[in-house]
Order: C-alpha cells, then sequence, then structure tokens
C-alpha cells in the first residue's frame, strides 16, 4: 500500500488498484480527501498494470458527504467537479465500493463512478435540502437518470436516506455484497467488468428512465405539478425543495450540460440566502447542545438500568413509552386502579396505532408493554435508578411526593421532576438530597416531541447531569441544560408571545388575524389555534373562575377548544376551524367594557410584539445564565415549539434583522406601550457594540 497523502493510499491486488480514503470520522470531502482522489485516480490512470480501479474509504463509512466547516471558507483546490471529470473520463473502469453512508457529495462522487456496488447495511443519499440546499455537483442531473424522475423528486426534495437493497432495486447500485466481504467483492466485480469488457457507464449519458417524461407537462401527465400540490403543506415557507424540484426538472427538459450549469445557479442562490445559513446554522447548533462546559469526560455518569415514573396520565404515559422505546424496565405508579387502568390504555393505544401504520410489529408492541410494571405501590420503586414526577403541577403536591420519595428510593437514585415552570430548586429542598434532584421537562405528547429541557438545579451534582443529558441521547430526544427560574427557557420565552397576543386581540387585531401572521411567519400554528388544541379548561377551575380573561370567559361559555367543538374558533366535525362571530363579538363586548377603543393593526406591529418581546427575554436569559448560549435558546425552540428551522431560531433571527433595529424597535414599543419592552441590557449592549448573539459563542 502506498500513501497518497494523509487520507489516502492506493493498493493493488493484480490487475486492480483499490484507491481507499481514510479520514475521520466520516471521510468528508475535504481539500486533503479531493486532492488524493485526483492524485489516485491519476496515477491509477497512468500505470499499464492497473486495469480497473476500486474506491473505497477506510472506517464506519463511504464518504459521507461534503466538509461543512469549510463553507464560508476561502476555497481550496481542488475543486469538487475536476476530481468528478477524473473519475468520470477515466479510461479505466472505476467501481465506487460503498459501505455506511454514501450522502450528499459522497454519493454524487459514487454517481461518477462507472459502478457501484454497496454492502448491504449501507443507506444513499442526497440530504442537502435540510441544510437548505441541493447537491451542486450533479447529483440532480444524474440521480433521475439512473432511478427515474419520480424517485429522484422524492429522494432530492424529503432528503431521505435509502437503505442499500432499495437503491439496488431502483437502478442506484450494481451490484450488493455482504458487509464483511465488501472489499474483495468490489476487487471481483471490477475485475469481471474489465475481463467482460463491459462499456466504461457515464450516468450522464443515460437517457432511457427521463425521455418518458420530457415535454409530458400537461393534465394529470406532469409528475412534476403532481409533486408539488402533494407537498405544498410539507415544503410550506422552505426554499430549498422547489429549488431541487427545479432541478430535475431541467434534468428532464435540458442537455446535461446545460442542467449542470441550472443546478450550480440554483445552488449558488440558496447557499448565499438567509435559509440555507439558518439551517446550517441549526445543524451544528443542535450538536452544540449537548457540550455542557463544566462536565468533562472525569465526570462519570450513573448506571440507569430501571426507571420509576409517578403518574400515568398524559405526561406520564408518554414519558413511559420513551423509555420503554429503548428497551428499558418502567415501573409506572398512579393513585387509583382507575388512572392506572386509564394510562395502560392510552399507552397500548399509542402503540397499536403505531402498528397500524406499519411503523411497529405486533410483536415489538408486545415487547415493550411486557418492560412496563404498572402499580399503587410507591414503596415499588425502592430499587429504581431514577424516578421521574409527572403529577398535578401544584408545588405542594410535588414537594409531599418528593419527600416521600426521598425515604423510598434507594440512596444513589436519581429524582427528577417534570414540572414546565415551577422552582426546581424549592422541590429539591423537600429532600435530604438534592443533589440528586433535577428537572426533566419533557414537551407533550411526551412520545413525539423531540425536545427534553433538563433543568440543574442549584445544587443538582454534575454525574446527575451527565446522566439525564446521556439519557436524553438515548431516547431519542434532543436535550438543552437549562437552569431554575419560572418557565425555564421556553416557557418563558412563551408567556412573552402569549401576553401579547392577548394584548393584541384587545386592541384591534382578531385572534385569527394574529395566528394567520404566525402561520405565515413560518410556526404550524398561532397563540389561539393551539390554546383550543391544547384546551382551555387546562389548570381552569369553574368555581374560581371570576370572567377576567378571554380564556375565562371562553371555558365559562363551555367554548373549551377542539375538544369541544368550539374555542376561539368554530369548528366542524372533522375540527376544520372558522372564524367565530361569537368570539369576535365577545371580544368586542369585552373591550368595550375595559374602555378600551379597537384600532386597526397591521400585520407588522403583530408579528413585531410577538416575536421581539421574545427575543428580548431570551437577551435576559442568556444574561442571567440560565442557558449556557443563545444557540441552545433556539434548539429549544426549533424542537418544542415550532420555530420554522429556515429562520434559525429567535436569537439567530434577531442577528438576521440586526440587533440594533431589534433595540430600536422594542424602544418605539416602550414609549407607546411601556417597560415590558424595555430592552434588555444585554441585548442593548451587544447592538451598541455592533455585536450579535452569535459572537457570544
Amino acid at each position: 500500500m502506498t500513501a497518497i497523502n494523509a487520507v489516502t493510499s492506493l493498493a493493488v491486488d493484480g490487475n486492480i488498484a483499490v484507491l481507499t480514503v481514510d479520514s475521520p470520522p466520516v471521510n468528508a470531502l475535504s481539500a486533503a480527501v479531493r486532492a488524493g482522489i485526483l492524485q489516485g485516480i491519476e496515477r491509477c490512470i497512468a500505470d499499464p498494470a492497473v486495469q480497473g480501479i476500486v474506491l473505497a474509504c477506510a472506517g464506519k463509512t463511504f464518504i459521507a458527504g461534503a466538509d461543512i466547516t469549510e463553507f464560508g471558507k476561502p476555497f481550496v483546490p481542488p475543486g469538487l467537479p475536476e476530481v468528478q471529470a477524473a473519475i468520470e473520463n477515466s479510461p479505466k473502469p472505476v467501481v465506487a465500493a460503498i459501505h455506511g453512508t454514501a450522502l450528499g457529495g459522497g454519493l454524487e462522487v459514487a454517481l461518477v463512478c462507472h459502478y457501484r456496488i454497496a454492502a448491504r447495511s449501507a443507506k444513499c443519499g442526497l440530504p442537502e435540502v435540510h441544510l437548505g440546499l441541493l447537491p451542486g455537483a450533479g447529483g440532480t442531473q444524474r440521480l433521475p437518470r439512473l432511478v427515474g424522475v419520480e424517485r429522484a423528486l422524492e429522494m432530492v426534495a424529503y432528503g431521505t436516506h435509502v437503505p442499500a437493497p432499495e437503491a439496488a432495486e431502483m437502478g442506484l447500485l450494481d451490484a450488493l455484497a455482504d458487509d464483511a466481504t465488501l472489499g474483495a467483492d468490489a476487487i471481483a466485480f471490477a475485475r469481471r467488468i474489465v475481463e467482460e469488457k463491459r462499456p466504461l457507464r457515464k450516468v450522464r449519458d443515460l437517457d432511457d428512465k427521463i425521455a418518458p417524461v420530457r415535454g409530458n407537462r400537461g393534465g394529470n401527465g406532469d409528475l412534476f405539478a403532481t409533486f408539488r400540490k402533494a407537498n405544498a403543506r410539507r415544503f410550506r415557507g422552505f426554499d430549498a425543495p422547489e429549488a431541487n424540484i427545479r432541478c430535475i426538472e431541467a434534468a428532464v427538459e435540458l442537455p446535461f450540460d446545460e442542467g449542470l450549469r441550472r443546478e450550480r445557479e440554483l445552488f449558488q442562490a440558496l447557499m448565499a440566502g438567509t435559509q440555507s445559513a439558518a439551517q446550517r446554522y441549526v445543524f451544528f447548533a443542535s450538536r452544540q447542545v449537548w457540550n455542557v462546559p463544566d462536565i468533562g469526560a472525569d465526570v462519570q455518569p450513573i448506571p440507569v438500568a430501571k426507571v420509576g415514573i409517578v403518574g400515568a396520565g398524559t405526561m406520564g404515559g408518554g414519558i413511559a413509552m420513551n423509555f420503554l422505546n429503548a428497551g428499558m424496565p418502567v415501573t409506572i405508579v398512579e393513585t387509583t386502579q382507575q388512572a392506572l387502568d386509564r394510562g395502560l390504555r392510552t399507552i397500548r393505544a399509542n402503540y397499536d396505532n403505531t402498528m397500524k401504520k406499519g411503523r411497529l410489529s405486533a410483536a415489538d408492541v408486545e415487547a415493550r408493554m411486557a418492560l412496563l410494571t404498572p402499580t399503587l405501590d410507591l414503596q415499588q420503586l425502592a430499587e429504581a435508578d431514577l424516578v421521574i414526577e409527572a403529577v398535578f403541577e401544584n408545588m405542594e403536591v410535588k414537594k409531599e411526593l418528593f419527600g416521600r420519595l426521598d425515604r423510598i428510593v434507594r440512596a444513589g437514585a436519581i429524582l427528577a421532576t417534570n414540572t414546565s415552570a415551577l422552582d426546581v430548586d424549592e422541590i429539591a429542598a423537600a429532600t435530604s438530597r438534592p443533589e440528586a434532584v433535577i428537572g426533566l421537562h419533557f414537551f407533550s405528547p411526551a412520545n413525539v416531541m423531540k425536545l427534553l429541557e433538563v433543568v440543574r438545579g442549584e445544587k443538582t451534582a454534575k454525574p446527575v447531569v451527565r446522566t439525564s443529558m446521556e439519557l436524553a441521547r438515548k431516547i431519542g430526544k434532543v436535550a438543552a441544560l437549562v437552569g431554575v427560574c419560572p418557565g425555564f427557557v421556553g416557557n418563558r420565552m412563551l408567556a412573552q408571545r402569549q401576553r401579547e397576543a392577548q394584548k393584541l386581540a384587545l386592541e384591534g387585531a382578531l385572534p385569527w388575524d394574529i395566528d394567520r401572521v404566525l402561520h405565515d411567519f413560518g410556526f404550524p400554528m398561532g397563540p389561539f389555534a393551539m390554546s383550543d388544541l391544547a384546551g382551555l379548561d387546562l389548570g381552569w377551575v369553574r368555581e374560581r373562575s371570576t370572567g377576567s380573561t378571554l380564556r375565562e370567559i371562553l371555558c365559562e361559555m363551555d367554548r373549551r377548544g377542539q375538544k369541544t367543538g368550539a374555542g376561539y374558533y368554530d369548528y366542524d366535525a372533522q375540527r376544520n376551524a372558522r372564524p367565530s362571530p361569537v368570539v369576535e363579538q365577545m371580544i368586542r363586548d369585552f373591550a368595550a367594557r375595559q374602555g378600551r377603543t379597537r384600532r386597526a393593526v397591521s400585520d407588522q406591529e403583530i408579528l413585531e410584539r410577538c416575536v421581539l418581546p421574545m427575543i428580548n427575554e431570551g437577551a435576559k436569559i442568556l444574561q442571567e445564565g440560565k442557558a449556557l448560549r443563545a444557540s441552545d435558546i433556539d434548539v429549544i425552540w426549533n424542537n418544542g415549539y415550532g420555530w420554522p428551522v429556515y429562520r434559525g431560531g429567535p436569537m439567530f433571527y434577531a442577528d438576521t434583522i440586526g440587533l440594533d433595529k431589534v433595540v430600536r424597535t422594542l424602544r418605539q414599543y416602550e414609549e407607546m406601550l411601556g417597560e415590558e419592552f424595555h430592552p434588555a441590557p444585554l441585548l442593548a449592549d451587544l447592538a451598541a457594540r455592533g455585536k450579535r448573539f452569535a459572537d457570544m459563542q
């Protein structure tokens, strides 16, 4: 074996050369990798003893994509197109030997090889759409020529990873191999190609799978119009899916080289746009969120094999499912048999629904349910390694429960509260081991929502923090470490938006106007639709209701949201929402009783008043040290509250529009509406110095 450079080497087996990339961790297409492949191909072409070439990778994967750390940095040659041209124009057959994943630029390299063989466990994909981009090295032009237009559209617009057997069936791969024998099988495959004198097949020259679609752009035969219509809701607000579709259209309608130019133009436009910048930011933020600066490798996690959950309601049952899905036994405790049975029925119903959708087998469901032990006896949690409380959101109830758990649960176990807003330190003080207490704030429905706020108390021990973060990853959550304060990070910021939405409704905007503006901004739904979905009577008690808020009046009218067919909106049998004349009149009457004169409210004011106070509160959270990073706040809002990923997150969005503008607008509203809009000191300071939240990272 001969080293070409630090990350590539060349070996010869008879008449077949094996060019191997070894650039941990994922063989990304860095400048060194590109240079090594180019030099290796040139050496093989120049060597008369070599008749065929296998392009392979060491480590756990084939080339997994571009080196995104190079984005935004000065270009270092050779470029990927130069490398691809050398492979594609090689007078000797080049075979890609794929294991692990061939993604993005990695698959685009494989597509210029003359043939492709893959381990059965491998996956292929062009996931650039998730970074707000498209494959910029011919992927959109070559892929439909191999797999057809429909499959190509799905792969580039959805960014899915296709398992090797499926990829072979659709024509993306030419052969499959067992994982253990891929190297030998690839060499043998290349040797057969040489011996049989198979043609040097260039994907760019293939036409049979795109020709039937060419020119067929009318009526039901228009695949592209059908695809756009079917995915309109999925792609709403995003630029990249449409750009990817246009590239596949170019592959069908234009000569190959013109299609390449069109692909490059669209790629460069996306790369220069704020959406891709936001999505790339989220990509890195979602990895950075796991880094807790003061907890190093010397902090050992606490082994957790058995989990206890107190409360089998909506939250408790959903939390239990996360651990059952990870293969961890769970003991769930309730106070009455009726509540326990109801909780178990809900868990099984959730699993049965998943099974009906084909995502679980009947055996999978039974295996998960077999890990669940229901009981009415709190003493059954004595040997649990982790106990999570998911009971009524009342401080005295929680403190009494933690006092009991403290006396029951073994020493060394972790005690966690699922509170969404209460003081974790006060709860911890009800025990003799506050160092073992932590907040694990799951979001509803807990078996679906990705976000987990890990709430670090004043006395929470470092091993408890590390264990909680690692458990979050094990059960498939995105965890963000936050500090103790009312509402923590997510709900504390949400309260600002909810307050302004309620005020706007009384000042002149109607609920559906406010919801429309926030929906158009990119949220799945606005605050009033969200309240109707959750149920307006959450925490509402008729005996204590005074009719002092819109919500209380609606509950008194038995308009409690979607479940009753009426809330802020009217709902039909399919729960489709319609603006309610009854609610509009109720709001006008309520405002009149308060002596308010309603006025026209612009969409711009709605957006600014709902979003800018959130940013301002985020700055206060950072200044108080309740979040580690601005990007952690954005991860929380991406994964827990539906903030559109193509806008990055509230703090990234603030950087995008400029902190000076944020401060200036807040001060205008402060003058008009009061001190609730007073800019946070940190925000004002950053703006004055021309800095961004990103500069604090």
